[in-house]
């Protein structure tokens, strides 16, 4: 969900010819069409569907009166009939898997409100799923507990994942004093009433007023437009979605997308997440939006710190720019390719778009489709899980809530769009270099953008010619392409042509055609031991951590975290292509992950697995009287690895003081290991200055369950 204007957001395989012999089976890679991976989505494509508006396949779930609109057409703001069941029959007729679609991303599936609102001008409903009431019952505009599972099992059989949105930042449109308006954000308990907004003495819920997104503190304990903002410092409210969501993944979910996590705690969402990860691990990413061109380090330690990835609005606004609004070019688009490898340490677990329901459709009324189909092209070649919004294959057009969530068009498999999605999408299963590889630009211009993928020794090259009038001449290209003829892996649907490779991976002179797009690829057995996804990459001793890549043989061997060797029965199971195993224990902090055959041949490492200490629970630290001067802020310091075992560096922060507190208190929610003796303290920061507060550790035994909030003074 988007952080829009109050009044809107509010109602919301390879190709190589005779030059080179035909690979033997035994150097082919192995599609892996399994869905047992829950945490690697870089070989998948995922397929966004707003449930109500995609497929009415049982209309006897519509609601009735006011709130449904049959034609969906008169006011997109009511319900128009979509359902699981629709999507059960768009999975069993061969739509989604013809175009090569593996994953389903669907709108919140939990029961939400069933008033019908009136803002000015329309009446409203919660056909977006967002305006939750009870997160552990099912919307029945979409269906029962067992359609649910029916479309998991559907899903499951043709090879799809399924990946729920879940949003447990809010319930639903609240006023403080008018316990009319709505249904007061009331808050349900498997059909028991917890509370609702006003007369809230159990704090399930912030009263602090709306956000006016000034700062993450600001939009993390302030109401997001008039929604019910839940208190995550609260007990109950902390293991009311640690069982919510326990619900969803024991019916067999295999991804969550968290809305609104940038007005979450940060502390307490990794809390939330060791908790799935203990539970069942599933890939889980969230929502941060992000406008064009702005590039927020706290989006960047938010991905590489909280356990979640996250939606790519850094590579969506980038694409938008220079495949439709013509607004920079093709250096542009490398540049945002180098900065966010840079910037996200598990950049091909971040999730990729061009268009989603939270932003204008790609498609503009009457520009040309080439420039749609292009994009679509670049984003199923680069790193990343790619997702597409529904109705983007059919080129649906819609600015702004709702017109950007209509209903399904065309269910037509015959668009270009369609057919560059089913070419393109089982390459990422087929083909480890475009799954996992990393990306170096090969030649450019303003117009023109050829990258290159490599994982081991598969490779794919790209070549994306934006001009949809002037064709460009090609020479001087180096790759990493074996010598020989290769063929376009869209088979010329974007005007591409061969590209013929001699040795050392030089291309001969081509001409890329006005608006081409052409894909090269050639992939080959993996002798050496290639790492080229770990996940969950957060994680407590005796978790299991799925490693994918090529290269591993079929004997056990050993698999390292950091210097500590696991081997034996602690493998779980051990396969060419993949490896379970089960994390050691050692001192909890960051670690390399590293695979070394039978045949003692090392891996890469992979970097950054982050090892916590024992379970987690979210705990305040609060400081009063901590007065600083100007440029300074409060950090906090601890003797666990979760506090930065000392290590300025390392230490949480800077904390708050406008908000829950204010200045000279400051505070800030943080996961912790549960039930646990810790120590700490807190320093001031400015620059490379640092001051740390003066006397003796501060002690605190963290609670085992729950939440709590420490309370202490500072120490001159």
């Amino acid at each position: 969900m988007k952080t829009l204007p109050k009044l809107l957001a509010a109602v919301l395989a390879m190709s190589l010819t005779t030059a080179l012999p035909p690979l033997s089976p035994a150097a082919s890679a192995s599609p892996d069409t399994s869905v047992s991976n829950k945490q690697n989505f870089s070989t998948d494509v995922i397929y966004q569907i707003v449930t109500d508006r995609f497929s009415d396949g049982n209309p006897s779930n519509n609601p009735t009166g006011n709130a449904f609109d049959s034609t969906c057409s008169s006011n997109l703001k009511l319900y128009c009939g979509g359902d699981w069941q629709g999507i059960v029959n768009k999975i069993n007729d061969g739509y989604l898997t013809g175009m090569g679609i593996t994953a389903i991303w669907i709108s919140q599936p939990v029961e939400n409100i069933y008033s019908v609102i009136n803002y000015p001008g329309a009446n409203t409903t919660a056909y977006h799923g967002y305006w939750a009431r009870d997160f552990k019952k099912t919307n029945p505009a979409f269906g029962s507990m067992t359609d649910f599972k029916n479309l998991i099992n559907a899903a499951h059989a043709k090879n799809i994942k399924v990946i729920i949105d879940f949003a447990p930042n809010h319930t639903s449109p609240a006023m403080e004093t008018n316990t009319a308006f709505a249904e007061n954000g009331k808050l349900y308990n498997n059909g028991a009433l917890v509370g609702g907004y006003t007369g809230d003495t159990s704090r399930y819920f912030h009263h602090n007023g709306g956000t006016d997104f000034s700062t993450l503190e600001n939009g993390i304990y302030k109401n997001l437009y008039d929604l019910a903002d839940l208190n995550h410092n609260n007990s109950f409210i902390d293991t009311y979605f640690k069982e919510a969501i326990r619900t969803w993944l024991d019916l067999g979910i295999d991804g969550i997308r968290v809305d609104a996590v940038k007005h979450m705690p940060f502390g307490w969402q990794k809390n939330w997440m060791a908790s799935i990860y203990n539970t069942k691990p599933v890939f889980t990413f969230g929502e941060w939006f992000l406008g064009t061109n702005e590039v927020d380090p706290a989006n960047h330690h938010f991905a590489n710190e909280s356990g979640m990835s996250l939606l790519d609005f850094r590579f969506g606004q980038k694409v938008r720019q220079v495949f439709r609004d013509n607004t920079d070019s093709m250096l542009g688009l490398d540049s945002m390719i180098s900065g966010t490898a840079a910037d996200y340490a598990q950049v091909s677990d971040q999730v990729t778009f061009i268009d989603n329901h939270d932003m204008d459709r790609f498609q503009m009324p009457g520009a040309n489709n080439r420039k749609l189909e292009q994009a679509l092209a670049f984003t199923l070649t680069s790193r990343g899980a790619p997702a597409i919004y529904y109705g983007t294959e059919q080129y649906m057009t819609g600015n702004g809530d709702p017109n950007n969530r209509a209903k399904m068009t065309s269910f037509s498999t015959t668009t270009t769009a369609y057919n560059v999605i089913k070419k393109l999408a089982p390459l990422r299963k087929s083909n480890p270099a475009i799954a996992y590889g990393t990306t170096q630009q090969r030649w450019i211009n303003n117009d023109v953008y050829i990258y290159e993928r490599k994982f081991g020794s598969s490779v794919a090259v790209v070549a994306i010619n934006r001009s949809l009038t002037s064709p460009a001449s090609i020479s001087g290209l180096a790759t990493s392409l074996p010598a020989g003829t290769y063929a376009d892996s869209l088979g010329g649907l974007l005007n591409g042509g061969s590209l013929t490779v001699g040795s050392g991976g030089a291309a001969s002179a081509f001409t890329l055609a006005a608006g081409g797009v052409s894909v090269w690829q050639y992939t080959a057995a993996q002798t050496a031991p290639v790492i080229g996804h770990v996940g969950p990459m957060m994680a407590k001793a005796g978790n299991t951590v799925t490693i994918d890549g090529r290269g591993f043989g079929s004997t056990k061997g050993t698999v390292y975290f950091g210097t500590t060797a696991v081997t034996g029965s602690n493998i779980v199971s051990w396969e060419d292509t993949q490896i379970k195993v089960i994390v050691p224990t050692a001192a909890a902090g960051k670690y390399g992950v590293k695979v070394r055959t039978a045949g003692a041949a090392d891996s890469n490492v992979y970097g950054n697995f982050n090892l916590l200490t024992k379970e987690q629970v979210s705990v305040r630290f609060v400081v009063n009287n901590a007065s600083t001067a100007l440029g300074e802020n409060v950090y906090l310091m601890g003797s666990v690895s979760e506090l930065g075992n000392w290590e300025p560096a390392k230490a949480i922060g800077p904390l708050f003081n406008k908000v829950a507190h204010t200045y000279p208190t400051w505070y800030y929610d943080v996961s912790v290991p549960a039930g646990t003796a810790i120590e700490f303290k807190f320093l001031k920061k400015n620059g490379s200055s640092v001051t740390w507060e003066g006397g003796s550790n501060h002690t605190f035994t963290t609670p085992s369950s729950g939440t709590a909030t420490v309370t202490v003074d500072w120490q001159p």
